[in-house]
C-alpha cells in the first residue's frame, strides 16, 4: 500500500514539474514574442526618408487605393521610368485603375505595366524580379502602407539581392502608425503583420535547404 502512495506521489510530482515547465516555456515565448513586436513596430518607416531620389522603377503593391495614388504621382514626376501595379485583379486593364485613381489614362498609361500573377507578398517579389529582370533595371522605388513596409522590404531584398530598393511608405487614414497602442484596429493590424513576418523570415531561413534537395 505505501509502494503504491509512493508511486501515485512520485507521479503527482511528475506532473507537477512538467507542468511548471511548461508553464515557464510559455512565459518564455510570450515575453520573446512580445519583445520582438516591439522592436518590429521600430521597423515601420515614419516618412519617406528619400523622396527625391530617381530610380528605374515604381512597384506598388496594390491593397489600397491610396498606394496606387502615390505610386501615380511618383510617375507623373517622372520618378521613375515605368510604374509596375503588382498583385491586379486579372480582368483589370491599366486605363480602368487609371480612372478609378482619377489620373489620366492618355498621360500614364504608355508607362504603367500590370502584374496578375501575385496573391501575396511574396508573390509580388517573386513578379516584381521577373519584370525587373525582363526590363534590365536595376533599382525600384517600393511603394506601399507602412505597416506592410517591413515584410515587404524582407521578401523583396530575398529575392532581389543585387536590385537597389527604396521604400516609399504610404500612410492609410484608417491606421494610427504614432499612437497605435491607443487604437485597438490599428494594434491588431500590427499584431497580425508581425505574425506574417515571423512566418517569412523562417521560411526564408529554409528555402537554401529547399533549393538544395529540389
Amino acid at each position: 500500500m505505501r509502494s503504491l502512495r509512493q508511486d501515485r506521489a512520485k507521479a503527482s510530482g511528475h506532473g507537477w514539474r512538467r507542468l511548471r515547465r511548461l508553464v515557464v516555456v510559455t512565459l518564455l515565448l510570450t515575453l520573446a514574442y512580445g519583445i520582438g513586436f516591439l522592436w518590429f513596430t521600430t521597423l515601420m518607416p515614419t516618412q519617406v526618408d528619400d523622396g527625391r531620389r530617381q530610380t528605374d522603377a515604381i512597384v506598388v503593391l496594390t491593397g489600397g487605393s491610396d498606394r496606387l495614388g502615390v505610386a501615380l504621382d511618383l510617375l507623373s514626376a517622372k520618378m521613375g521610368r515605368k510604374l509596375f501595379v503588382s498583385g491586379v485583379y486579372h480582368g483589370v486593364d491599366v486605363r480602368q485603375l487609371l480612372d478609378l485613381s482619377q489620373h489620366s489614362p492618355e498621360d500614364l498609361s504608355c508607362c504603367v505595366v500590370l502584374g496578375y500573377e501575385a496573391d501575396n507578398t511574396r508573390g509580388n517579389a517573386v513578379e516584381t524580379a521577373a519584370w525587373m529582370k525582363e526590363q534590365g533595371f536595376t533599382s525600384l522605388r517600393l511603394v506601399t502602407a507602412t505597416y506592410h513596409m517591413p515584410r515587404s522590404l524582407l521578401e523583396f531584398r530575398r529575392f532581389m539581392p543585387d536590385i537597389e530598393v527604396v521604400p516609399h511608405p504610404v500612410f492609410p487614414e484608417h491606421f494610427r502608425s504614432d499612437d497605435w497602442w491607443l487604437w485597438p484596429g490599428s494594434s491588431s493590424l500590427l499584431i497580425t503583420e508581425y505574425s506574417k513576418y515571423l512566418v517569412a523570415l523562417v521560411r526564408g531561413l529554409f528555402d537554401p535547404l529547399f533549393a538544395v534537395l529540389a
